[in-house]
């Protein structure tokens, strides 16, 4: 993809405008059956960043997403969730049409002001996970979806009286809370890549700790982690918990403590010399902090060996 500035598209009507739609039925929502889309002219490839949340459930041929370093082929049915400020891409082949079917979902954030969900919608992790992080349902799981789709747009067509609102956030809840199912039980029934992931991630922490260097480096961030695992922390942090029921600071911190015990058990360091190997300032915080993870004090560890 060139190096562009991205479109910057602010509001739901200059979406419509810019992808050849009629106006929007709502200025600050709107339900688009993605056959009704035409790829516009004149940005192609395409980078788009939007001032509002999109919500979509797509199938789509000859197109790929581009969301970071990530691309993504939507051939088969998923779902993907964008907060605002998020730049993605498009890339189409100009000889071959693109087909696409089914739904998307914008929602300014003005749309929700006033509301609980303007600040729970924060709260659902998966509108920053990546494009290869897209949610895959089942053809059970897709018509359930799809129906919720449709029961927004019915009310989304109707004429607007001082109920709509509240029967639009009502389904849209629905939809994210299904969303949230849906995701913790492809972290499960996804095992394969879900224990690949979890393997990848003992290595990392293996690695980083057999190198002795935390005193100039300090602990893994989660960043780091999740980089070096080519995966967003948020979609990292949710699969820990669906599968380990811990997040990736305390598998952090397990290993640790893992190679603390260690030290205590086959070396004659001082518990000062571990604290500070280990990259803690002050021996007190780590003696503090063994002692919350294990029961025992670093000494009291060291003597069960004696």
């Amino acid at each position: 993809m060139p190096n562009r500035q991205p479109l910057r598209i602010k509001t739901i009507s200059e979406y419509h405008r810019v992808m050849g739609l009629p106006k929007p039925e709502h200025p600050l929502i709107t339900v688009i059956n993605l056959e009704t889309i035409t790829h516009p002219t004149g940005y192609d490839p395409l980078s788009l960043v939007f001032d509002f949340y999109s919500i979509s459930l797509k199938r789509m041929s000859n197109a790929k997403i581009k969301y970071g370093q990530q691309q993504y082929d939507f051939d088969e049915g998923v779902m993907f969730f964008m907060s605002p400020g998020q730049v993605f891409g498009i890339e189409t082949n100009p000889d071959e049409p693109v087909i696409r079917s089914g739904w998307l979902l914008l929602i300014h954030p003005d749309f929700l002001w006033n509301t609980p969900l303007a600040k729970t919608i924060k709260q659902y992790e998966y509108f920053s996970y990546s494009i290869h992080e897209a949610l895959h349902l089942s053809d059970k799981e897709e018509t359930m979806v799809a129906g919720i789709f449709q029961n927004i747009d019915q009310e989304y067509r109707s004429n607007i009286d001082k109920f709509s609102q509240n029967v639009i956030i009502a389904q849209l809840e629905l939809l994210l809370t299904y969303a949230e199912r849906f995701y913790n039980r492809q972290f499960i029934t996804r095992k394969i890549t879900s224990h690949q992931i979890l393997n990848r991630l003992e290595d990392i922490l293996t690695e980083y700790f057999n190198r002795n260097d935390l005193v100039q480096k300090g602990l893994p961030t989660v960043q780091y982690i999740a980089e070096e695992l080519n995966i967003s922390p948020s979609y990292l942090s949710a699969l820990l918990k669906a599968l380990t029921g811990q997040s990736t600071q305390q598998h952090i911190h397990n290993k640790l403590f893992e190679k603390a015990k260690e030290k205590l058990s086959t070396t004659s360091l001082s518990v000062s010399e571990i604290a500070y190997e280990l990259g803690f300032e002050h021996p007190q915080s780590f003696s503090k902090l063994f002692k919350t993870k294990t029961n025992l004090s670093p000494l009291e560890f060291r003597q069960s060996f004696n």
